[in-house]
């Protein structure tokens, strides 16, 4: 036999290919096979009581005086009107403003301060100090009004509003230190060791590199500063006598007497007292979330 007969007679060669690799099976979860109602109908049922007293709020403030009706119609602005011109509201909007951005201010100008010193230096009462800013936590602002009251009353501060920004500032400063510190552990330090080999001091540096990337910490911390003193009461009761000083949440406090209550104006306060808030944190809730996830632990 030739060769070539040889050749057309042999069989062909098998072309083998390697087998695909196998994806792993994928994990069974517990949360699989829960029904969609099963989770749904608790979120349902309390959103519903979550959201009847706000309903209820706004029922109040838009119906007219002694109507029962469940349905806000004829709606009617003159609770808000009346609680804006004839009890002084815009005064205490104002103030509050003005107390609220102050805090903001201070707090966060203090704690990044602070926070810095703590995430990068080391010293020999640093853990003193970092236990000393947790125990504070624990110490209820009532127990504070007797000292800060007679250090204002010798600074005479007492009925201004330079009182209670002070007075929310400090109260805020410990836990606004703790979370700056850790959001700012979790900025490498070698982009500030990077940015002082080309030319720039610690202070450039900070500004120009960690800064930026402390935007959601600082604005987790001044959110949280904002609110809490735009909702505080103790304080501004305690330091501030004069009307045309007071704040939201002391002018609630007015629309409350012994022998009778204006659920209509009340109601209407209550939601020009929370609109604000509300607004606040519609724009900054990204923001916030990735802050105080950020800042809570050290990654």
């Amino acid at each position: 036999m030739s060769v070539k007969e040889a050749t057309k007679t042999a069989p062909a060669p098998v072309r083998t290919t390697a087998p695909e690799p196998q994806r792993p099976a994928r994990k069974h979860r517990a949360w699989d096979e829960v029904p969609r109602w099963q989770i749904y109908l608790p979120l349902s049922v309390y959103l519903v009581f979550t959201l009847i007293p706000f309903y209820w709020i706004l029922l109040f403030s838009l119906r007219p005086a002694g109507s029962t009706s469940l349905v806000p119609w004829p709606v009617t602005f003159e609770h808000f009107e009346k609680v804006w011109t004839e009890r002084s509201f815009g005064t205490y909007f104002g103030n509050s403003v003005l107390v609220g951005v102050a805090t903001l201010v201070m707090t966060t100008i203090v704690a990044l301060a602070g926070g810095y010193a703590l995430a990068r230096f080391d010293f020999r009462v640093k853990q003193v100090f970092l236990l000393a800013l947790l125990c504070s936590q624990f110490v209820p602002g009532a127990l504070l009004l007797v000292p800060l009251f007679e250090i204002f009353a010798e600074l005479r501060m007492i009925n201004s509003l330079g009182s209670v920004i002070i007075a929310e500032t400090v109260f805020q400063l410990p836990l606004s230190m703790i979370l700056i510190s850790n959001f700012i552990k979790n900025v490498p330090y070698s982009l500030e060791e990077a940015a002082w080999v080309d030319g720039c001091g610690r202070m450039r540096a900070f500004r120009i590199v960690v800064l930026p990337l402390l935007r959601p910490g600082l604005i987790a911390v001044g959110s949280f500063a904002f609110v809490h003193s735009w909702n505080h009461f103790l304080f501004a009761l305690m330091f501030l006598n004069n009307q045309g000083k007071q704040t939201i949440p002391v002018g609630l406090n007015t629309l409350m007497s012994a022998d009778s209550v204006d659920l209509g104006a009340l109601a209407a306060g209550g939601i020009i007292a929370a609109v604000p808030v509300v607004i606040v944190f519609a724009f900054i809730q990204k923001w916030l979330i990735t802050g105080f996830s950020a800042g809570a632990v050290k990654g």
